[in-house]
């Protein structure tokens, strides 16, 4: 009779045996990257968007996995809408191809010129730039050009402008980098290139170089240089919009210094959540 009180503890240790065979499932946040995108994202995970996606797992108590994938036509047909991954920390604040947040920056497109070469520009009608050779990334088909080349045309400056396509040359780290490089070299007068492109790899340049916003930030009224920027899941996933934009709201100033130490241009916003910081832009960047 006295060996009967270890019938339960000899039940409780087999239940508890049986328990920890089971692997506890942890959640997992799956995020769409393209493996060769600095400054936003990389497979060594070294930009600022895999930056924001460590953030936002780290919040959820969420393990991160990435599909991985070039953000090129077709990236979210065959990424978030084909359901390999739920989350894209990247899209334009109305964008139609995925549920977005609330923006969480806005920046803008900016002039890159070397400093002290006489093509200091500010505004799109700079006489300057007549005499130039632009820079612009290029997309491929003219209706989806980015909105330099478009600005450019109106004013027949057509023949001024140098293309760098933005898929380059894969093989190689960072293709759309190669603009940048191209004005610190003397290859191409001035660039116009979205902001975060050069407040990334501007001053790691060894020529000092002049980074400006594109004046005026509007076109007429089909042609913004400035563009919200928020994340984006899948059209219906409400669920996950939800425990994303709460991150975004209560993590809102570890976002912006992430968003500041890699030098991303911020503009005033009425929508966004990390504005433009107190100091402007500065005119000029200094090599690292």
């Amino acid at each position: 009779m006295k060996d009967l009180p270890a019938a339960p503890l000899l039940m409780a240790l087999v239940l508890l045996a049986a328990c920890s065979g089971r692997e506890v499932s942890k959640r997992q946040l799956r995020v769409c990257a393209d493996p060769n995108n600095l400054p936003f994202s990389s497979r060594r995970e070294a930009g600022f968007e895999n930056r924001l996606a460590e953030l936002i797992a780290g919040d959820l108590g969420a393990e991160l996995h990435y599909t991985w994938w070039a953000q090129r036509r077709g990236f979210f047909r065959n990424t978030l809408n084909a359901g390999l991954c739920d989350l894209v920390l990247g899209v334009p604040g109305d964008f139609e191809l995925a549920l977005p947040t609330r923006p969480f920056y806005r920046s803008t497109y900016v002039f890159v010129s070397r400093v002290g070469s006489g093509f200091d520009v500010d505004s799109l009608d700079d006489p300057v730039l007549r005499r130039a050779r632009i820079g612009v990334h290029l997309v491929g088909d003219d209706y989806s050009n980015t909105p330099p080349a478009h600005a450019l045309a109106r004013r027949g400056l057509s023949d001024n402008v140098v293309g760098f396509s933005l898929y380059e040359n894969y093989a190689r780290p960072n293709p759309p980098s190669r603009i940048i490089e191209a004005v610190a070299q003397g290859d191409i007068d001035v660039a116009i290139v979205w902001g975060p492109f050069a407040g990334y790899f501007g001053p790691r340049s060894d020529v000092p170089l002049r980074i400006a916003p594109v004046q005026p930030e509007r076109d007429g009224p089909d042609l913004p240089f400035v563009f919200d920027i928020a994340a984006g899941v899948r059209k219906g996933d409400t669920v996950l919009r939800r425990e994303v934009q709460a991150v975004l709201d209560r993590r809102r100033e570890d976002i912006c210094r992430i968003l500041a130490s890699y030098g991303v241009p911020r503009t005033a916003s009425r929508r966004a959540a990390c504005v433009a910081p107190a100091k402007p832009l500065s005119a000029a960047t200094t090599p690292r």
